[in-house]
C-alpha cells in the first residue's frame, strides 16, 4: 500500500471510530443528563453552580476535571446546565476545563511527563479557565447564546388505536426522544466537524508538525497552538502522540500549545457550538483556548 493509500485509509478509519464513538457518547450523555434533570431540579443545579462569592466557578472547574468528557461531548452537559438555567460564567468554566482536566488525559499526562509537569499543566488550565468564564460573564457575552439552545424538545403522549385518547409515556421514553430530538439538530454539525477533523487527522503527518515547530523556530508555540485546534486528537491519543513529537524534536513548550489547542478546541466541537452559540462568542471561545495555550507554552519554556 503506498502512501497515499494509507492516509485515505487513515482518514476513513478515523472518520468511522469517531462517528460511531462521537454519537454513542452524545447519545449516552444526552440521555444521563436527561435522567439526572429529571431528579435534580433546575434549582439544585443553580444553587450547586452559583457564581456568588466566587465558589461557583471553582466548583465548575473541578466538576469539569473530574467528568470523563472530551471536547466534543461536553457539548450534551453543557445543553442540559443551559435548560436547567444554571450560572452562565460557570458553564464557561466547565465549557473550558472538563475536556482538558478529564481524569484520562492528567493520569497519561502523569506517567509521560512527570508529575511536575502534570501539576503544571492541571494548574494553568483551571486557572485560565475560571478566569475565562469569569471575565466573559462579566463581559455581557451571555446575549450571544442562541434562544434555541434553552429551548427543551417537546414531544406529546402517544394515541394508541387511532383514537383520540392520549395515554402519558413513561419519563424513561420522554428522555429518550428528547434526546434523540437533541441529536438530529446537531448531526449535521457533527458529521461535518468528523469529516474536516479525519481528513487533517489523515493527511497531515506528525513529521511535518515536528518539522515547523521544533526548538528552533521562535514561532514554534503560536504554531503548534493553531496546528491542534483542526487536529482532533481524543485524550487517549494526544499525550502519546506529544511524547511521539518531542522525541521527533518539537519544543516541549509548543508540545504543551498543541496539547491544549488540540484537547481544548478541536473542530469539530467549534462546529458544534455553533449549534448553541453566535459568532461572537465562538471567536471569544477559540481565543481563550488559543491564549490558554500559547501562554502555556511560553510560561513552560521559560520555567522548565
Amino acid at each position: 500500500m503506498n502512501i497515499s493509500n494509507q492516509m485515505v485509509f487513515d482518514a476513513l478509519d478515523m472518520f468511522v471510530f469517531l462517528a460511531v464513538e462521537l454519537t454513542i457518547l452524545f447519545l449516552f450523555i444526552s440521555y444521563i443528563v436527561g435522567v439526572l434533570q429529571e431528579y435534580i431540579p433546575p434549582s439544585k443545579i443553580q444553587s450547586i453552580l452559583s457564581s456568588k462569592s466566587g465558589k461557583g466557578y471553582i466548583i465548575a472547574g473541578f466538576l469539569g476535571a473530574i467528568t470523563p468528557f472530551c471536547s466534543c461531548s461536553t457539548i450534551p452537559f453543557l445543553k442540559g446546565l443551559l435548560r436547567a438555567n444554571a450560572g452562565f460564567g460557570t458553564m464557561m468554566v466547565f465549557l473550558f476545563a472538563s475536556p482538558l482536566l478529564n481524569p484520562i488525559i492528567i493520569g497519561l499526562f502523569a506517567v509521560t511527563f512527570g508529575l511536575e509537569v502534570t501539576v503544571f499543566y492541571f494548574t494553568v488550565a483551571l486557572g485560565v479557565s475560571i478566569i475565562a468564564g469569569y471575565s466573559l460573564e462579566k463581559l455581557g457575552f451571555e446575549k450571544y447564546i442562541k434562544a434555541e439552545a434553552y429551548i427543551e424538545p417537546q414531544h406529546k403522549g402517544c394515541n394508541v388505536g387511532g383514537g383520540s385518547k392520549a395515554f402519558p409515556e413513561s419519563k424513561w421514553m420522554k428522555i429518550w426522544k428528547s434526546t434523540w430530538s437533541d441529536f438530529k439538530k446537531v448531526l449535521p454539525y457533527l458529521i461535518g466537524g468528523i469529516a474536516l477533523g479525519s481528513m487533517i487527522y489523515g493527511f497531515m503527518p506528525s513529521e511535518y508538525i515536528a518539522n515547523i515547530a521544533n526548538k528552533d523556530n521562535p514561532f514554534a508555540i503560536p504554531v503548534a497552538a493553531f496546528i491542534g485546534i483542526p487536529l482532533y486528537i481524543r485524550a487517549e491519543a494526544v499525550i502519546p502522540l506529544s511524547a511521539a513529537l518531542a522525541a521527533k524534536g518539537m519544543s516541549l513548550g509548543a508540545v504543551m500549545a498543541l496539547i491544549i489547542g488540540s484537547a481544548g478546541a478541536s473542530l469539530t466541537e467549534v462546529i458544534l457550538l455553533k449549534s448553541m452559540f453566535k459568532s461572537k462568542m465562538i471567536i471569544a471561545f477559540l481565543v481563550v483556548i488559543l491564549t490558554m495555550a500559547v501562554g502555556a507554552g511560553y510560561l513552560y519554556t521559560y520555567m522548565f
